[in-house]
């Protein structure tokens, strides 16, 4: 959603060693947690001397600004990584498929690659979950290291057959320092919820996400008195079916698009709602517990493990019990404010930008040494 400078407090490249030369890869499709990680590394990892190259989609960098982090930008065309992965000295792709083109890019280089496993693909079934373990194995063997954002990506990793999986959670980006916060009252007066309850929720419009569920549970709290509006910021291919069913249904839900104020209106909301069927450390849920917002989410991937007890948990797949937990929380204000004490003091343990980038660095260290050896 955001994006700041990580300070340079961990020391630059050895004297007299030549700058490190890195390929950091985002494949069609990555999701914004991914592309907001990738604008911190660069950041952190170009502050410290090393050399840093982003293939990745133009929109992409036409979004994040990879350039303004100080790293080289080159579009995500097949021959272009070639010719990238060919000069660096460690290729680092986040997410199963930036992982395959980048595996198929340094086909027959002794270059080695770094895996990060965001976790926010969709599990599919039939012939096309088939498909999809099948890629997860290519990837995570040819991975010299598989960097997990939670626990159970870690585990099915090595259950993939990576040769090395370790656990690398992913620091949720600071807003830029300086940025005045937006009037709370204006913008639920510009999203129709003055004198009602605001419930969020953000990503783009796909089935994993659960907003058909979200929807199944809109249904059950439009009765109460006065109804909360749910708003949804994100676009996607479910947009036409998402609309159908809300228009139908008579749904308090309004879709916004895409937005670059997510972190405004998540800030003006009084529940931020995670639905999802599968995520690790779900953006929405890190910047939710940050700022003081309460959460229902369900328990799935590594939300349990990031949220700890700052957050309301349900089953995944329970439209009864996310209604449930909703309208329990917005009845409930001491509630409310004993969650948003304790999401912040969850938030308070997760790695910082700089911790981030100090592990993955240690980690090219540890490749160049191995090489060196």
């Amino acid at each position: 959603m955001s994006s700041s400078p990580v300070s340079t407090s961990l020391p630059a490249q050895p004297y007299g060693r030549p700058p490190l030369r890195t390929v950091q890869v985002l494949g069609d499709g990555a999701g914004a947690g991914s592309c907001a990680h990738v604008r911190s590394l660069a950041t952190g990892l170009a502050a410290r001397g090393v050399r840093v190259t982003v293939c990745a989609p133009v929109q992409a960098e036409g979004e994040y600004d990879f350039t303004g982090a100080g790293a080289e930008f080159a579009p995500d065309a097949v021959s272009v990584l070639r010719a990238a992965c060919s000069g660096a000295d460690v290729v680092h792709a986040h997410g199963v498929r930036a992982g395959l083109r980048a595996a198929l890019a340094m086909r027959g280089r002794r270059v080695p690659l770094v895996v990060s496993w965001h976790g926010d693909g969709p599990t599919a079934a039939g012939a096309l979950g088939r498909l999809g373990r099948m890629l997860e194995r290519h990837v995570a063997r040819a991975a010299a290291v598989v960097l997990g954002a939670s626990s159970d990506l870690v585990d099915l990793a090595r259950l993939r057959g990576a040769r090395d999986a370790r656990l690398a959670p992913v620091a949720v980006p600071a807003g830029p320092a300086g940025t005045e916060a937006a009037d709370p009252g204006k913008v639920r007066a510009e999203l129709g919820a003055v004198e009602r309850p605001l419930l969020i929720t953000v990503g783009s419009l796909v089935p994993y996400r659960g907003y058909s569920l979200l929807l199944d549970a809109a249904r059950e709290w439009r009765a109460l008195e006065p109804a909360p509006l749910l708003v949804i910021a994100g676009e996607g291919p479910l947009r036409a079916e998402l609309t159908r069913r809300i228009q139908a249904e008579g749904l308090p839900v309004r879709l916004l698009g895409r937005r670059r104020d997510a972190a405004q209106l998540l800030a003006a909301a009084d529940l931020a709602v995670l639905p999802s069927r599968r995520v690790a450390r779900a953006l929405l849920a890190q910047e939710a517990l940050r700022v003081g917002v309460p959460l229902v989410a369900t328990a799935v991937g590594g939300v349990p493990e990031l949220v700890g007890e700052g957050a309301v948990l349900v089953p995944p797949g329970d439209a009864a019990a996310l209604a449930s937990a909703v309208t329990g929380l917005l009845a409930d204000p001491e509630r409310r404010a004993a969650l948003a004490v304790a999401g912040r003091a969850q938030a308070a343990t997760w790695p910082s930008e700089d911790d981030t980038v100090a592990q993955v660095l240690s980690v090219y260290d540890e490749l160049m040494e191995r090489r060196r050896g």
